[in-house]
């Protein structure tokens, strides 16, 4: 792994983290543990290649 991707993956950890946190405070919200699965392949989707489509082969 790189640099870059070592952020990245810290960062969908932190977010998954956060919104699934709010999930456990909150069980009427239980819905929000698809949310926050939801969010982490979000964001995993938009980082993964600037949100430009697939990447190019090297």
């Amino acid at each position: 792994m790189n640099g870059p991707l070592d952020l990245r993956v810290a960062v969908l950890l932190l977010a998954g983290a956060f919104v699934f946190y709010i999930a456990y405070k909150h069980p009427a919200f239980g819905v929000a543990v698809l949310v926050a699965v939801g969010v982490v392949t979000l964001l995993y989707l938009l980082m993964g290649s600037g949100g430009s489509g697939p990447a190019a082969p090297r």
